[in-house]
């Protein structure tokens, strides 16, 4: 039942995002954000099972349906310090809905206790995991916020280590800049329900800490050129939306396939609201649709 875009901008203001300030231990965020997505509805005909890819405790989520070839590894966000595949999960099985495919979320380690290369090495062994069963053509690499950092991240590794490369990736919300110096950081700051960027640069020290100049931190500056069909999700009142406007307009000028959907009025991460939120769920309509054609057989 989708519910007014006011009321959900209300609860994400009210109910999630405080679960991500920096005032709480980073342990009760992690259990408060899974309560939360854990209560939501999920629709009709979902399946979840547990399991590992590459060692990376794994959850899969899936619709009823009869599968295509489409696999999906999903790289939740969460500032590389909270999320799971619990506080992520309408998003996810919305969108194993809008693909009408299995959903791979692996719950990869998180900072402080694990930083950088922690998370980035357990979703290249999962990817490699999924590769292993799949050809490479027909699974999509899908991540939101920091996890569509993560899934850059990821895509600029391969691509070093002369793997094969996914056949689409879906990257919603993206955060890409670790410096922070955008400028709808301050501009768009009073319209994000979501994200306060003064929660920012504590995740950055916490995750990247020294190595925050490393070349798979800085997804913006590498070579966006022979990369797989790229689509963007953002919210145009996000205070990371110019990391996605960025993205877009280096990929395209490199020549690389790019669609974005960019929401008017939309805050950061809004997908999460899937089931509840209109906008939520016809983005991860079209992003599904996108992904499905991009690995058709």
């Amino acid at each position: 039942m989708h519910l007014p875009s006011s009321v959900n901008r209300f609860v994400t203001r009210t109910v999630i995002a405080p679960l991500l300030s920096p005032a709480l231990p980073v342990r009760l965020r992690r259990t408060g954000l899974d309560r939360v997505g854990g209560s939501v509805p999920l629709p009709r005909g979902t399946r979840r099972a547990r399991g590992d890819l590459g060692g990376v405790p794994t959850e899969v989520v899936a619709p009823s349906v009869p599968f295509g070839p489409l696999r999906v590894l999903y790289l939740h966000g969460g500032g590389y310090l909270v999320g799971s595949a619990a506080s992520h999960r309408p998003l996810t099985a919305g969108l194993a809905h809008a693909t009408g495919s299995p959903v791979l979320v692996p719950e990869y380690r998180l900072a402080p206790e694990h930083p950088f290369p922690a998370a980035l090495d357990d979703a290249s062994a999962a990817w490699r995991a999924v590769r292993e069963a799949h050809p490479a053509q027909h699974i999509a690499v899908v991540g939101d916020s920091a996890g569509a950092g993560l899934a850059m991240s990821l895509l600029h590794r391969l691509r070093a280590d002369g793997e094969d490369l996914p056949g689409s990736v879906g990257l919603i919300s993206p955060w890409l800049d670790l410096t922070l110096t955008a400028e709808a950081l301050t501009r768009n700051a009073p319209l994000d329900a979501m994200l306060d960027p003064a929660w920012l640069p504590g995740a950055v020290a916490d995750y990247a800490g020294p190595h925050s100049g490393a070349e798979e931190l800085r997804p913006l500056d590498a070579d966006l050129s022979d990369l797989p069909p790229l689509h963007v999700v953002a919210g145009a009142d996000e205070v990371l939306v110019d990391d996605a406007d960025a993205l877009v307009r280096r990929a395209r000028e490199a020549g690389t396939p790019v669609s974005y959907d960019r929401v008017d009025d939309m805050w950061h991460d809004f997908p999460l609201m899937a089931g509840l939120l209109a906008e939520a769920d016809e983005a991860l309509a079209s992003l599904g649709k996108a992904l499905r054609f991009d690995c058709a057989p």
